[in-house]
C-alpha cells in the first residue's frame, strides 16, 4: 500500500476506537487492523450494563456503534489478522493476512489472546511454522504442509495450499498438538501419531500479542506501558485488555484516548 498512515491501530474495540475518536480530533489519519466483528469477546456478551452514558445493550449492539463511530471518525477499516509488526527506519510495516500496511506509529489494542501456544510453535516460529500460508505457502510448493485450524480461513489457506501443489494434511484446532524438529521444525505429533511435514501452518483467530512487535517489554504476558501508554518501543504504544487486568471496557476507552494523544506528541517530536 502506498498511503502511510500517521497511526495504526491493532485491534477493533473500546481502545481502538476512543483512540481513533482523539485522532481524528487532532488532524490525523488512521487505520483499524482487526479480525472479524463476531470473533472478539466483546461481540459475544450476553449484555453490558457499566459503560458510561449507554444503556444496557448487548455485545453485538457495542460492537456495531463502535465500528459506526470509527467509520464516522474516517478511520481506514481493514479487516484482517495482523501477523507481525517490522520497525523500519522511523515507520512500522503491519502484516495483516498477504496485505502489508505502512503506519508512522502504532497502537496495540489487540486485547488478550486466551489461546496457548502449542508445544514447539514459539521455538520454531519462523522455521517450518507459520501464521499465514498465502503469505509464506509459495516457500513449501510441492512439499508436505499441515494445516491447523477450523473455520473458513483454514479451509481456504488448505485449498490454497494444495492449489498450489503441496500435500496437506488438515487439523482442527481440538486435540492436543507437539511441533518437533532440529534446526527446524519436521514433524507434527497428534493424538500420539507423528507426522513428518516441511511446515506447519497454524491458523487462529489472533497472534499473541507477545508474538506481534519485536523488542516489547512483557510482563505475566501484558504489554508493559507507562502513565503515557509508552510501551518499550519508540512510536509503539498500547491500550486496553492487552496492557492487563482489569478487563473493563471503561479502563479500554481511557488508554485509548491516552494512548492516541501520546501518539500525537510523537509525531510531533518527529
Amino acid at each position: 500500500m502506498d498511503q502511510i498512515y500517521d497511526v495504526l491501530i491493532i485491534g477493533g474495540g473500546a481502545a481502538a476506537t476512543s483512540a481513533v475518536l482523539t485522532l481524528k480530533n487532532r488532524g490525523k489519519t488512521s487505520a483499524i487492523v482487526s479480525n472479524k466483528e463476531e470473533t472478539s469477546s466483546l461481540y459475544k456478551a450476553e449484555k453490558i450494563t457499566n459503560y458510561p452514558g449507554l444503556p444496557p445493550m448487548t455485545g453485538a449492539e457495542m460492537t456495531a456503534l463502535f465500528r459506526k463511530q470509527a467509520e464516522a471518525a474516517g478511520a481506514t477499516m481493514i479487516t484482517g489478522r495482523a501477523i507481525s509488526v517490522m520497525p523500519m527506519d522511523g515507520t512500522f510495516g503491519v502484516a495483516a493476512g498477504s496485505d502489508y500496511y505502512m503506519a508512522k506509529s502504532l497502537i496495540i489494542a489487540a486485547g488478550i489472546t486466551r489461546e496457548k501456544l502449542y508445544p514447539g510453535e514459539a521455538e520454531f516460529l519462523g522455521r517450518g511454522v507459520s501464521y499465514c500460508a498465502t503469505c509464506d505457502g509459495m516457500l513449501y510448493r510441492g512439499k508436505t504442509v499441515a494445516v491447523v485450524g477450523g473455520g473458513e480461513e483454514a479451509r481456504h489457506d488448505a485449498d490454497f495450499l494444495e492449489s498450489i501443489g503441496c500435500t496437506v494434511l488438515r487439523f482442527e484446532k481440538n486435540g492436543k498438538y507437539e511441533i518437533r524438529g532440529g534446526m527446524k521444525a519436521d514433524t507434527l505429533v497428534f493424538a500420539g501419531e507423528e507426522h513428518k511435514v516441511d511446515c506447519v501452518f497454524i491458523i487462529k483467530d489472533t497472534v499473541s500479542v507477545t508474538k506481534l512487535v519485536p523488542g516489547l517489554e512483557y510482563e505475566n504476558g501484558a504489554i508493559v506501558v507507562d502513565r503515557k501508554m509508552q510501551t518499550t518501543v519508540p512510536g509503539v504504544f498500547a491500550a486496553g485488555d492487552c496492557t492487563g487486568k482489569p478487563y473493563q471496557l471503561a479502563k479500554a476507552a481511557g488508554e485509548g484516548n491516552v494512548a492516541a494523544l501520546s501518539a500525537c506528541d510523537y509525531l510531533a517530536g518527529k
